[in-house]
């Protein structure tokens, strides 16, 4: 069945449209009088969590990636900061696309603030690396998208979300969501890692401190994500010829498959991460992303996290608490070398 796009003013319909998709409404949206109230709580955690790459002084990390960092930190600095730019980069298109099919305004309007804050992300990355490198080596970086390993491991998402918008229909547009919840919940992990590895020796802080805003905002667009996939899957039931579990735990495995090598082939130098731990981290991401779209876990056994180290940075749960305080605003943004029982929340 097809997904169509929603006009933009339809005066002769009413405000508030009756499901999330192929649905008349009038094209205004009134935050007082909205079918989900889910997405208003999610408007203003997106609100809340405004911030932009300009807030942080990376003074120290300038001085840092010079001096402390070694070489193979540095390369592989580099090479983490052009994957993530490229995600990045794809991620505002999707959800600007996928919010021109959303016939209820406020989940629209709460992924157009999604795909804002993709584009401060990928910006981030850039600003970060132009903090630490000069010209010549922030391109290179940048190149990263046509090495094979990382072309390959983004091109299972990439190819999905063009399987949308080639074809709307409830399908692929179910499928195109699912394949975002991958890329943010499982593709920028082992990334995520080594910049905390480095914050938790005291190394680039202030690059740590924007990749926490980051995951911050990632776990919000997941769970608005989410929210959306569930009232897709609950409204067209009759409409829906897939197997979605079947095509969750196949898409999720491969993705799954692909960050494990990729993160065993980036961080094969940093022997401060331990590959095995990640391998496990990557497999509990990805059980805890499938039960936030109501799918049995696909790895038995992984239901914990194995990187213990790995600070709390951000609330995760299956409902995205949206009440708690992010750790910056808590304390100061100064870390302390971590060991496994000072602490730590489950990531």
């Amino acid at each position: 069945m097809k997904v169509n796009r929603v006009k933009l003013f339809d005066p002769l319909m009413p405000n508030k449209p009756q499901g999330i998709i192929n649905k008349q409404s009038s094209g205004i949206l009134n935050w007082d009088d909205i079918k989900y109230p889910q997405f208003y709580t999610i408007y203003k955690k997106l609100l809340a969590n405004f911030w932009t790459p300009f807030e942080i002084n990376m003074t120290a990390d300038s001085k840092q990636y010079k001096n402390d960092l070694t070489e193979d930190e540095r390369e592989v600095f580099r090479k983490i900061i052009g994957l993530l730019s490229i995600l990045d980069s794809v991620q505002p298109n999707f959800f600007a696309g996928t919010q021109m099919m959303l016939s209820d305004n406020s989940a629209g309007n709460c992924m157009i603030i999604t795909a804002q804050q993709e584009v401060v992300h990928n910006h981030s990355y850039s600003y970060t690396l132009s903090s630490v490198e000069d010209e010549a080596s922030q391109g290179l970086a940048f190149q990263t998208a046509r090495e094979k390993e990382v072309y390959e491991r983004n091109a299972l998402i990439i190819d999905i979300y063009e399987e949308f918008f080639n074809d709307p229909t409830i399908e692929s547009m179910l499928k195109g969501l699912i394949a975002s919840i991958v890329l943010e919940g499982v593709n920028f992990y082992s990334g995520f890692a080594f910049f905390y590895n480095l914050a938790r020796h005291q190394k680039m802080v202030g690059t740590s401190t924007m990749i926490s805003y980051i995951q911050r905002d990632e776990l919000t667009h997941q769970y608005l994500t989410a929210q959306i996939i569930k009232l897709i899957i609950d409204e067209n039931k009759d409409d829906i010829n897939f197997d979605i579990e079947k095509f969750s735990h196949q898409l999720f495995s491969e993705a799954v498959k692909k960050e494990i090598e990729w993160s065993r082939h980036v961080l094969v130098k940093i022997t401060e991460i331990d590959l095995d731990e990640m391998e496990d981290y990557i497999k509990y991401r990805a059980n805890k992303c499938l039960s936030m779209i109501n799918v049995k876990p696909l790895y038995d056994g992984v239901d914990e996290n194995s990187m213990k180290w790995i600070r709390a940075y951000v609330s995760e749960g299956e409902d995205q608490d949206l009440t708690k305080t992010d750790f910056f605003e808590q304390r100061s943004r100064q870390y302390a070398k971590v060991i496994d029982d000072n602490g730590f929340d489950e990531l």
